[in-house]
C-alpha cells in the first residue's frame, strides 16, 4: 500500500470479478464479445433517430438520449475491467477512484430523471393529445434533458465532495472491480455514521421514491388506456408504456439492491453490480428498439442506404482502374 505525506491512501487494490484464472479469461471473452455486439447496436439507434426526420418526435428524442448516456455510463468501469483480467496488480489511483464514483453517479442520476422526462412525455401524450405538439417542443425536450444532466450532476458532486474529506490511511482493498460509495466509505478511518446515512438518503431513498413515483405514473396511464376506447393508437401508446415500465424495473432493481440497505458486503454483490454497470444500461435501448416498428423500418432504411453507397463506390472505383489501366496501355 503507497501512502502519501498527508493524504493517506493513494490508490486503492481492486479484488476483482474472480482470482481464477480461467474464469477471468472466460469472462473477458463474454464481456467483449457481448460489447461488439450491442455497443454498435446503441450508436446505430442514437444515428438512426437523429439522421431520419421522421423520428424527429419527443417519442425517439428521449430513447436516443438515453442511449447516449447508457453508452457514457457503460465507458466508466467496464474498460479497466477488461484491462484488469490481464493484469497481476488491479490497482487504480485515489484520484482515479474517485473519478469513477463521480461519473457513475453522474451519469446514474441523470438517467433517472431521463426516465421521469419519458414519463411526463407519455403522460401528455396520453391525456393531453390535442396539446402534446405545443407542449412538448423541441426546447422543452432539450431543457429536460438539460436538467437531468444537471440533476445528476448536482447529485454526484455531494457526494464526492463528502467522500474526498474523508481520511484513508488503513486497509486499502476493495473487493469489486471498481470503485463505489458503498465500499470506499467503509476504508475511511474514522466513524461514517453520519455520512452513511446522508449517503442512504441522497442515493437509496432517492432511487426509491423515484422508482415508485414511475410505477405509479405509469399504472394510472395504462389504467386510462384500459378505461378508454379501445383502437390501434391506445394500443400502441399501452404498448410504449409498458416498454417504459420494463426498462425501469431493469434500472431500478439492482440499484435498489445496492443502495437501500446497510453499506455491508453481501454474497450476490458483485453479480449485481455486474448487470447494473455492464449489462443491463446497454441493453435498455435494445428493449425498446426490438417493439418499435418505426425505428426498426428507418435502421434498414439507413443500412439499405449504406450498402447503396458503398455499391456505388465500389462501381467508381472499378471505373477508375479501367480508366487506370487504359492509360497504362497507352503509354
Amino acid at each position: 500500500m503507497e501512502r502519501g505525506n498527508s493524504t493517506g491512501v493513494m490508490e486503492f487494490v481492486l479484488l476483482g470479478l474472480s482470482q481464477t484464472r480461467e474464469i477471468q479469461l472466460f469472462l473477458f471473452v463474454l464481456f467483449l464479445v457481448f460489447y461488439s455486439m450491442i455497443l454498435p447496436a446503441n450508436i446505430l439507434i442514437i444515428i438512426t433517430i437523429q439522421g431520419d426526420s421522421h423520428l424527429g418526435s419527443p417519442m425517439y428524442f428521449f430513447p436516443a438520449n438515453l442511449a447516449f448516456l447508457n453508452i457514457c455510463y457503460c465507458s466508466v468501469t467496464p474498460p479497466k475491467m477488461l484491462a484488469d483480467f490481464f493484469s497481476h496488480h488491479k490497482n487504480i489511483s485515489y484520484g482515479g477512484c474517485m473519478a469513477q464514483i463521480f461519473f457513475i453517479h453522474f451519469l446514474g442520476a441523470a438517467e433517472v430523471f431521463l426516465l421521469m422526462g419519458m414519463a411526463f412525455d407519455r403522460y401528455v401524450a396520453i391525456c393531453h393529445p390535442l396539446r402534446y405538439a405545443s407542449i412538448m417542443s423541441r426546447e422543452v425536450c432539450c431543457a429536460l434533458v438539460g436538467a437531468a444532466w444537471a440533476v445528476g450532476f448536482t447529485h454526484s458532486i455531494l457526494q464526492v465532495v463528502l467522500i474526498i474529506r474523508l481520511p484513508f490511511c488503513g486497509p486499502n482493498e476493495l473487493d469489486n472491480f471498481f470503485c463505489d460509495i458503498t465500499q470506499v466509505i467503509k476504508l475511511a478511518c474514522t466513524d461514517v455514521y453520519v455520512l452513511e446515512f446522508f449517503m442512504f438518503f441522497n442515493s437509496g431513498l432517492s432511487i426509491m421514491m423515484c422508482f415508485l413515483l414511475l410505477l405509479i405514473s405509469y399504472g394510472a396511464l395504462l389504467v386510462r388506456l384500459r378505461a378508454g376506447d379501445p383502437s390501434k393508437g391506445t394500443s400502441k401508446a399501452a404498448s410504449t408504456c409498458v416498454i417504459h415500465v420494463i426498462i425501469v424495473f431493469i434500472m431500478f432493481s439492482p440499484a435498489i439492491y445496492i443502495y437501500c440497505r446497510p453499506f455491508r458486503s453481501f454474497p450476490l454483490d458483485k453479480v449485481v453490480y455486474m448487470f447494473h454497470t455492464v449489462v443491463f444500461p446497454l441493453m435498455n435501448p435494445i428493449i425498446y428498439t426490438l417493439r418499435n416498428k418505426e425505428i426498426i423500418s428507418a435502421m434498414k432504411r439507413l443500412l439499405g442506404r449504406h450498402r447503396l453507397c458503398q455499391r456505388k463506390w465500389k462501381e467508381v472505383k472499378i471505373k477508375k482502374c479501367r480508366i487506370w489501366n487504359y492509360f497504362r496501355e497507352f503509354i
